[in-house]
């Protein structure tokens, strides 16, 4: 077998396999031999048809299946041994198959990147710290008051945080659209979770039947709403203002918080902030960390792999609002949209594991027994969680990529240089 392989653009590769024409001929023949065992032809015994009237018979339909067999016997062995590492399948095209000589063909795919990790010490990572302010544990004690308190209904203008309870229909150009309308819906005024201008035209309004223009954005998830103009039938049944919940053994007990007054209360929602502050300075310090060693090294990505990574992440937008592919149409979260996050993914994945084999990292069932031992201090019961994730492979590979991700920010800390960046708990919200 006689191989050659080209560069084509970026991660392109054309291999050229050529097979011998020995190897045809014994496919072939035993294939022929097969037949002729079984064969049954008028005016032949069976067993005994020559083998020039099985090959005028059957000799198309062999000739095939045998291209077929060397192109999926001769393929994977030329990869190996040319140690390519394919990212897409292969685009095969025949060049010849002229049985009397070598099968020739050729094979076009993407190929993944060579990556030799490098570390720049001009290039730092940032290090989070996020101070928590005594205004921050004021919020989030109101917030909590709000999202356990009663709405209440009021005779008066609806205003900015209360909640309106409406039926809506939207029609563009007097035709109505996907998604248009809801019976009793409940809007918080102020929360942004509809169109620009659409609760901005219901603040002031008492319950009554009126109607309002909106433009969707023009970077709308439906690309063929994005930038037009709609007008939407709004009934106002009803305007409610928060009764907030009060700090006593009731929220105490909705926050299954084991605690006897607000004294308490304060302290733990400090502690369940800081406990949430760790998780986040980590994420940034991870985020920035990575974004630094995107920079450092360059290397393209697959387009295939790419793409099947913007697939990905469509199908789990649209699973996000209760769609799938086969009931979404092209312009419901266009797959363009998703690339540039995709390319990101996929290049930092590619990287990731260059630099666990970089770093020789192996992780051990010690390493993942240790982490089940700190999770199973979540659970009341720590030993019925422990058995009961000794069962679940799934869980338990999660577990493991956890702890390699561990271990590899712990050598990549020695490796890289960093700042500290210190930010404001307020400021977590626009991360």
């Amino acid at each position: 077998m006689k191989v050659s392989i080209k560069k084509l653009k970026d991660l392109e590769r054309k291999i050229t396999i050529a097979v011998p024409v020995e190897d045809y001929e014994s496919k072939f023949n035993t294939k022929i031999k097969n037949i002729k065992t079984k064969a049954k032809i008028d005016g032949f015994r069976k067993g005994n048809v020559p083998n020039e009237v099985l090959e005028q018979r059957y000799g198309a339909s062999i000739h095939g299946e045998v291209i077929n067999e060397l192109i999926q016997d001769s393929y994977p062995k030329a990869i190996t041994e040319n140690k390519i590492r394919p990212a897409s399948s292969p685009q095969v095209t025949i060049d010849s198959e002229d049985p009397k000589k070598p099968i020739a063909y050729s094979a076009t795919i993407e190929v993944f990147p060579d990556i030799k990790p490098k570390f720049s010490r001009w290039t730092n990572y940032e290090e989070f710290k996020i101070d928590i302010e005594e205004s921050d544990v004021d919020l989030a004690i109101e917030d909590i008051k709000k999202r356990y308190g009663e709405w209440n209904d009021v005779d008066r203008e609806s205003k900015l945080d209360d909640q309106v309870i409406i039926d809506f229909l939207g029609k563009i150009n007097g035709e109505e659209f996907e998604g248009n309308s809801a019976s009793d819906f409940n809007l918080i005024l102020g929360s942004k979770s509809m169109i620009p201008g659409f609760e901005d035209q219901i603040v002031g309004k008492k319950p009554s039947k009126f109607k309002i223009k909106c433009v969707f954005p023009e970077d709308y998830f439906k690309k063929d709403l994005a930038n037009v103009e709609a007008e939407f039938e709004i009934d106002l049944k009803k305007v409610q203002e928060i009764s907030e919940a009060k700090v006593d053994k009731d929220l105490f007990e909705k926050l299954q918080m084991d605690i006897k007054d607000e004294s308490e209360f304060r302290n733990e929602i400090v502690s369940r902030m800081e406990n949430e502050v760790k998780i986040q300075e980590s994420e940034l310090t991870k985020e920035s960390m990575y974004e630094a060693l995107l920079k450092m090294n360059k290397f393209s990505a697959p387009k295939s792999t790419i793409n099947e990574q913007a697939d990905l992440m469509r199908k789990d937008a649209l699973m996000r609002i209760g769609h799938t592919e086969e009931n979404a149409g092209d312009d419901l979260f266009p797959i363009d949209a998703f690339i540039e996050k995709a390319e990101k993914r996929v290049r930092l994945d590619l990287l990731f594991a260059e630099l666990v084999q970089h770093f020789e990292i192996k992780v051990e069932k010690k390493d993942i027994d240790d982490f089940i031992e700190k999770e199973s201090t979540r659970y009341k019961d720590s030993e019925q969680y422990k058995k009961w994730i000794s069962g679940q492979p799934k869980q338990l590979e999660q577990f493991r990529m956890i702890v390699l991700e561990e271990q590899l920010v712990e050598k990549l800390k020695n490796a890289l240089k960093s700042k500290n960046k210190v930010i404001k708990f307020s400021e977590l919200a626009n991360k």
